[in-house]
């Protein structure tokens, strides 16, 4: 496994083959398979939100958060679909993790799932770059091992979607069983799914199915967990990030001009000294 070569055919948008893709796979799965459902990181660390397989704009990313060699990473979720180089973002993603895995990190998004990848592009992009189903069922495979949440510095809890009325405190969420597809309800479909709203307590999300969670929300479990506030992904955003709930709920979105619109991206700088730091940057000329 020549992780160096690979890195640098990934980065300039080259796909590995699929002996390659199956090493990967395989590696990454032994490495996330050690880790828990909730990790503990410390600072100072970069956040980041989806990326929607826009391979030049993770490139862009880094080049502007920092290198992995050099920095600190959390990833929010949401790799693959939409974008139309989800095999290479993930594969260089994946990379990363087996040559920094303790300081590079990647919690799951609900696009890391065998339903929304079928239902979006990555199935498909899977199947015409390698002409096979298999590829995409290693990569899926894999997904199942992300973990869902994480803590920076007993201070800032960071997951992909939101909070659960089925389960309000970290051990809760920690224990969660992670290693399958995510159910039609409970912790982990939360922890994935759900969206700050602007009403109190819990109603039905704009997601059919999925739910809201109000300010008294997340103040009640900020306070019940001893926390700051939430970090979370998600929801595309205009300025690439956003405060909800008196400052106490922020989303980051780290994919500019998602879907054709026209948002900015961002990426969170953690500091247990300073206030987060945001860096917003656009599309990428690379």
């Amino acid at each position: 496994m020549d992780l160096d070569r690979w890195i640098t055919r990934l980065t300039y948008g080259d796909i590995l083959t699929e002996t390659e893709v199956k090493m990967l796979c395989d590696k990454v799965k032994e490495i996330l398979s050690k880790e828990p459902t909730l990790i503990r990181v410390s600072s100072p660390v970069v956040v980041c939100g989806d990326t929607h397989g826009q391979h030049n704009d993770v490139v862009n990313l880094f080049r502007i958060g920092g290198f992995p060699a050099d920095t600190k990473y959390l990833f929010m979720g949401d790799y693959v679909d939409r974008g139309r180089m989800s095999v290479e973002v993930i594969s260089l993603l994946f990379c990363y993790k087996i040559k920094h895995p303790s300081t590079f990190y990647l919690l799951r998004g609900n696009h890391e799932s065998r339903e929304l990848t079928k239902v979006y592009t990555f199935f498909d992009e899977c199947f015409g770059k390698y002409n096979n189903t298999r590829v995409w069922t290693m990569f899926t495979d894999a997904f199942e091992y992300l973990p869902l949440s994480g803590v920076v510095d007993d201070r800032v809890v960071c997951m992909h979607g939101g909070l659960s009325p089925a389960g309000f405190t970290l051990d809760n969420i920690a224990n969660v069983d992670r290693i399958k597809e995510p159910p039609k309800y409970g912790i982990m479909t939360h922890l994935l799914w759900s969206d700050p709203g602007q009403q109190q307590g819990w109603k039905d999300s704009n997601r059919k199915g999925y739910y809201a969670f109000g300010p008294n929300v997340t103040a009640q479990f900020l306070h019940v967990n001893g926390l700051e506030f939430i970090s979370r992904a998600h929801q595309v955003q205009q300025k690439g990030y956003r405060w909800h709930h008196n400052n106490q709920c922020v989303t980051v979105f780290s994919a500019p001009y998602y879907c054709r619109m026209t948002n900015r991206a961002a990426i969170m700088r953690l500091d247990e000294t300073k206030s987060p730091q945001f860096e917003v940057f656009g599309q990428s000329d690379f």
